[in-house]
């Protein structure tokens, strides 16, 4: 893909698909952490001249307009994140639009109105993309987390003009490439989450390409039913045994070793600080459920990441979100933020469970890189070619 460090951009119009998707309450963003990410990769941009046409969605209207739904309401917010005066424009097409965009100076923002208000958005249509096109010069996708959606303002617009990666979407793909793509090794990837059938892609990519992988929450559950170990009332999937045992043997080709908890901590409720004790894998009572992995089992995962080059972590081991059932996510996300310090591995992680984990920990900053991309991070980790990178390195088309 083609930087944007390699251009003069002075002069020119960024036409730049962001994801400023935030939360929003009476018209005031209440976290603004998404939209000043971005805004520092813009500023350097806007300092060599260039001038910003900002398209983005927000929320998810249900039949066009939605007044609750306008960008306008980022406007103060992305001002404020910028450093200067960003002008608003009450669409992302047509004349109005193309008005505004040719009036910027150079270091000028406008942001136009929410890209979901079309109805060819989510449709992929040409006509709306080439719309697009006639607002900017270059098209900039810095909105990684919307890479993996073939939209107009995702696609089919880097397909009609010159296409190049924003410095947050450059920042992401080093991160990912550098995590599975080619990893320093030993490579091991800890992979959680409640259900085996929401990541059989990734598992089975990632044992095909790493070292070691990590199971845990309702997922190593399932792994564990499939060696014969009762569940109780655990959370587990008696119907993906057959995927399970396809997952082994993939790993058992690649020389991948799947690691499971070898003990976990059970209880008879799931309730803040409900009394818990830890068991063998092979002796969950059958009046309680298991909802997390076991100290022994913390020991056994630490020392895996101990030896460990590159750490990949998506979904945390047990029910993180309430106490005491934390303590095996916390526990191992402190260790490889402690690695990661002493600059011993390279740690990326994501997904937005993945995240709430680290945050609680408070460990987020210590990582690597932690992706805020949940859908695009999920299917970049099953090896699939997300459309909105792949259409980058595309030739563009006449507008």
């Amino acid at each position: 893909m083609k930087s944007l460090a390699d251009i003069d951009v002075s002069g020119k119009r960024l036409l730049v698909r962001a994801d400023l998707n935030v939360p929003v309450q009476n018209g005031q963003v209440t976290d603004a952490t998404r939209i000043e990410r971005f805004a520092s990769g813009m500023r350097p941009l806007l300092e060599r001249g260039a001038r910003l046409v900002i398209l983005t969605h927000f929320g998810r209207p249900k039949a066009g307009e939605d007044p609750a739904l306008s960008t306008r309401q980022l406007q103060a917010a992305l001002s404020k994140a910028l450093g200067r005066v960003v002008g608003f424009v009450s669409a992302c097409r047509g004349r109005d639009a193309e008005a505004a965009a040719a009036r910027l100076v150079d270091g000028g923002v406008l942001l136009c109105e929410n890209v979901r208000f079309e109805p060819g958005e989510e449709q992929n249509d040409e006509g709306l993309a080439r719309d697009f096109a006639r607002l900017g010069d270059i098209f900039v996708n810095d909105a990684f987390s919307c890479a993996h959606r073939a939209h107009a303002s995702t696609e089919a617009v880097a397909r009609l003009m010159p296409a190049f990666a924003g410095p947050l979407m450059e920042e992401e793909l080093q991160a990912l490439e550098a995590a599975l793509a080619a990893p320093r090794r030993p490579a091991v990837a800890i992979v959680g989450g409640a259900k085996v059938s929401s990541k059989i892609a990734v598992l089975k990519n990632l044992v095909g390409k790493l070292d070691a992988v990590i199971i845990g929450g309702g997922m190593a559950n399932t792994f564990l039913y499939a060696q014969g170990a009762p569940m109780g009332r655990s959370l587990h999937e008696a119907d993906q045994l057959k995927t399970v045992y396809e997952i082994e043997a993939l790993a058992a080709r690649s020389g991948c070793r799947i690691l499971l908890p070898d003990d976990v901590m059970v209880a008879a409720e799931f309730r803040e600080g409900a009394p818990a004790r830890s068991v063998p894998f092979d002796e969950c009572p059958a009046d309680m459920m298991i909802l997390d992995a076991g100290p022994r089992s913390v020991r056994l995962f630490q020392e895996e990441l101990s030896r460990a080059r590159t750490i990949l972590w998506n979904g945390p081991l047990g029910a993180f979100e309430i106490a005491p059932f934390d303590r095996a996510t916390t526990a191992l996300s402190r260790s490889a933020a402690a690695l990661t310090d002493a600059e011993q591995v390279v740690s990326v992680a994501g997904g937005g469970d993945t995240v709430a984990a680290l945050n609680r920990a408070e460990v987020t900053e210590r990582f690597t890189y932690v992706s805020t991309a949940g859908g695009a991070f999920l299917e970049w980790l099953e090896g699939r070619v997300l459309p909105g990178v792949a259409a980058l390195s595309a030739e563009p088309e006449t507008v």
